[in-house]
């Protein structure tokens, strides 16, 4: 019987390849088909395929032989054990390894993809999206549960807190990456209510540049990180990721200069030298600088792009490696376009605008040839005031302002981009179909069963590819501005932890619906990003102390006259501030690390198992098997006999020493023996 809904199955498929072939001539096209079916074949997946849109396929993989994929699940799990990911090497019979750890939906799909796009070498098919030889195939993707998805987003939309088996409900559908991500976004809500409260109640009774609340919200910064730090090893130890980052896959991209042979593992090595990839590395810091100069910060998108570029310029050899090396990139620029017009007006324009502005005047200098005297260029100097409420300002729209139009621009505008599109593709299909063109011949070969099903793949096809390091990004700007800009305006934490219920939120609903459903990777952090972190935590005690000194009292900063200002204050401000950070993060380090979580609980735990469960197969206690010897009383004429048979057999003194005594009961009463001549003597020394 059809299903009533299309939402109501998957047909059992596990991914759909988009097999484009647009620009391409009809034998290549063909050519590169019965390539791609003979490669997914090849590692056991079964294949159908259906008609896409215009000069597009569909082809629906599922797994074909269920040995082949068994045998996968263990090489995948076998791997993870030898580079101590898993405490216990699984069972051999890849049933039983089965049965003891059933397959989440997660690593079913990342076997799966793993099976797709992995070399030949390393028991893939090979396949690559866009890169050649494979440039027809568009995309790969799992479909989207879309009954799932509507549970999942009706019961958060009930939810205040996210607990932890929400969490993995998230790790298992859509991979440890992802989780970890909402898993990081809930803490920081979570942690985000005490300076929340503490902030609201500072703005209403301290003011703006208040030390005490410059004092407590530095030290909410160092415990949050290094609480997540803990969290994070937790969740790992949880998700049985823990190291997976030491597994490092070679991008097919890299492009090797000259081949060594590794003198440890005898393996051929490719080499790309560092020197060259230094000297590319500088690029970053010319370039966009020269860039950013004009642009600022309404091209984020272009220079995303252009560090994307450089990136892969650089050349690095594992995807590890290369997106280290984009999260440090788009990390620098993201720092520049967000917080450089804060620190300019909060460090340039407060303290020495009077001296600078008369020099930018564009007017003043064009009219300046032009001038009879000096008394007709000085009216813009003498009317020029500092603006005071400008910093303020400037930290409200950031933190306010710039939060609803971006949560706009990633939730609202794809939605409506969506349907305008969707819109003009079903005039243009009707236009066509009246016309009798091909866009008419697209559904005509759907059977009714599959109809609808088919209509929502199509729609998939052609959502976006959610990025996950977006989202973290984001959050990452955003813990920026608490950390570095709070102490201008204290409601800044009262913003955020509004937004980011929201966002936790929307982000469910834009994988759900406005992005296909992710390719599930494994993580055991947040990668890079972590970094960052550390790094805005330490910049903020710097630019929270300066802030402190430069605006507490009135407010208002220097007027745009740095004589008030004391240079020698000023730094020993930054320099107590940095060294109280330096010594607060080392106490909060060693106070945690006295608190066992349950993460590393457990992970004692799963050893020491291990452990006994391996010394019990080696010692084999169950199994030892205890000489036994007729028991025989020693009498002089046995040793005499024993004596006269190694005369005859020539046997060494090592073997004499041991025929001495044949058993144990021999042992024990020679022993006995020896105690009852020794006993009465040591006796009478006592008395």
């Amino acid at each position: 019987m059809a299903p009533r809904n299309a939402l109501d199955t998957n047909f059992d498929v596990d991914y759909v390849i988009a097999y484009r072939f647009t620009d391409v001539s009809q034998t290549e096209a063909f050519d590169g088909f019965k390539k791609l079916m003979r490669a997914l074949s090849r590692v056991g997946l079964a294949t159908e395929v259906r008609n896409g849109d215009s000069c597009c396929l569909l082809i629906f993989v599922k797994v074909g032989s269920e040995k082949h994929f068994a045998q996968a699940v263990y090489r995948s799990r076998t791997r993870d054990w030898l580079y101590g990911i898993r405490a216990a090497e699984p069972e051999k019979e890849t049933r039983q390894s089965l049965n003891y750890q059933s397959l989440t939906e997660a690593e079913r799909f990342r076997i799966i993809h793993h099976l797709i796009t992995s070399p030949q070498e390393e028991g893939g098919a090979g396949i690559t999206p866009n890169k050649d030889p494979w440039k027809n195939v568009e995309s790969i993707f799992p479909l989207h549960d879309h009954r799932f998805n509507k549970e999942w987003i009706k019961k958060w939309s009930t939810m205040t807190f996210l607990k932890a088996k929400d969490l993995d409900e998230i790790r298992d559908r859509f991979g440890e990456k992802v989780a970890f991500y909402f898993a990081f976004t809930q803490s920081y809500f979570a942690f985000l209510m005490f300076p929340a409260a503490f902030g609201f109640a500072s703005w209403v009774l301290l003011g703006s540049f208040s030390p005490i609340y410059a004092v407590v919200n530095g030290l909410w910064c160092v415990v949050f990180v290094e609480y997540w730090k803990r969290q994070e090893v937790d969740l790992g130890v949880r998700w049985g990721v823990k190291g997976v980052s030491e597994i490092q896959v070679k991008r097919k991209e890299f492009q090797h200069e000259k081949e060594v042979v590794d003198p440890i593992t005898g393996e051929t090595v490719h080499i790309f030298p560092a020197t060259k990839r230094l000297s590319r590395q500088l690029l970053q810091v010319f370039l966009p600088t020269g860039i950013l100069t004009a642009l600022v910060p309404t091209f984020t998108a272009i220079l995303t792009n252009i560090a994307t570029r450089l990136n892969e310029f650089e050349n690095w050899e594992t995807s590890e490696s290369y997106d280290s090396a984009l999260t440090q990139k788009i990390f620098v620029l993201n720092f520049i376009t967000s917080y450089l017009p804060i620190i300019l007006t909060a460090f340039v324009y407060v303290p020495f605008g009077s001296l600078i502005v008369p020099y930018l005047d564009v007017f003043q200098l064009t009219a300046r040839p032009f001038a009879e005297n000096e008394k007709q260029l000085q009216t813009s100097q003498t009317n020029f005031k500092i603006n005071p409420s400008r910093l303020q300002k400037q930290v409200i729209y950031f933190t306010v302002t710039a939060q609803i139009v971006n949560f706009a621009m990633e939730t609202i505008v794809p939605y409506i981009k969506r349907r305008g599109f969707s819109k003009y593709h079903e005039m243009k299909s009707d236009q066509t179909a009246k016309k009798g063109g091909a866009a008419a011949r697209i559904t005509v070969d759907d059977s009714p069963e599959e109809a609808e099903f088919l209509k929502r793949v199509r729609k998939e096809v052609e959502l976006d590819v959610y990025d996950v390091s977006t989202d973290l990004r984001e959050m990452v700007v955003q813990y920026g501005y608490l950390a570095l800009f709070s102490v201008v305006w204290p409601l800044t934490p009262v913003s955020f932890i509004i937004n980011n219920w929201i966002e936790l939120r929307s982000d469910a609903v834009k994988i759900c619906v406005e992005m296909q459903h992710p390719t599930p990777l494994r993580a055991d952090s947040i990668g890079p990003w972590l970094d960052s972190l550390g790094f805005l935590t330490w910049l903020g005690s710097i630019s929270t102390a300066a802030l402190v000194y430069l605006f507490s009292g009135d407010a208002l900063g220097p007027g745009g006259t740095p004589a008030a200002l004391k240079g020698w204050v000023l730094l020993l401000t930054i320099f107590f501030s940095e060294h109280i950070y330096l010594l607060v993060r080392w106490a909060v380090r060693l106070a945690i690390s006295k608190v066992e979580s349950p993460g590393t609980i457990k992970q004692r735990r799963e050893r020491f198992m291990v452990r006994k469960r391996y010394l019990q197969d080696a010692l084999g206690q169950d199994d030892i098997e205890v000489p036994t010897h007729p028991s025989e009383k020693i009498t002089r004429e046995s040793l005499e006999e024993d004596a006269r048979q190694s005369t005859l057999h020539n046997t060494r003194p090592q073997d004499n020493f041991w025929l001495r005594q044949r058993s144990w009961e021999e042992s024990a009463e020679v022993g006995i023996n020896l105690i009852q001549r020794m006993v009465p003597e040591q006796t009478k020394k006592e008395q």
